[in-house]
């Protein structure tokens, strides 16, 4: 089972604003130029489940069209999650620690896990299931918000495996651990 991480951070390290916005990764200035490293249609196309938790999932279901169109995503939740009926064939909630989940989706042949949302990432990197990190850097400074690392994440050596720059001032680095 190979467990990947696929986001963009600020160049501060955030994956969102505090309440959760992400309209800084869709500036206009931004697609004035070809995206150089991995592509997420490319690395969408290796995965053939995606986990994200609750909130991850809130934000998802806001944007138009579903982009998860022909891949399972399993929301991670504790508590009831509500899913529209036009995704209840694609999205199912489970519930567990990370190992106990990705030994259950080993069980039913899942072998590429999208890990995605900035809590689930730090509970799957905590317990040593990240195999490999492509990370995204925005040009842009937050100041503040949700950080794709928070204080607490053990300490992990991890090996560059890629870095392209954009015209546009994104930075893409690739990292296996």
């Amino acid at each position: 089972m190979t467990c990947s991480v696929y986001i963009a951070t600020s160049l501060d390290g955030y994956i969102a604003r505090s309440d959760g916005d992400i309209s800084w990764l869709h500036r206009p200035e931004y697609s004035a130029s070809p995206m150089k490293g991995v592509q997420y249609t490319d690395f969408i196309r290796t995965i053939d489940t995606i986990v994200m938790g609750r909130n991850t999932f809130e934000k998802v279901l806001t944007f138009e069209p579903w982009p998860y169109a022909g891949t399972p995503l399993v929301v991670l939740s504790d508590s009831a999650v509500s899913i529209p009926r036009h995704l209840t064939d694609h999205v199912r909630v489970m519930a567990g620690e990370p190992t106990t989940v990705v030994n259950a989706l080993a069980a039913e042949g899942k072998q590429h896990l999208y890990i995605d949302g900035g809590v689930t990432i730090q509970r799957f990197f905590s317990a040593g299931l990240i195999d490999d990190i492509t990370i995204t850097v925005i040009p842009v400074v937050l100041g503040d918000g949700i950080p794709l690392f928070a204080s607490g994440i053990p300490e992990a050596q991890l090996t560059l495996t890629g870095c392209d720059a954009s015209d546009n001032g994104f930075v893409q680095v690739r990292y296996t651990l």
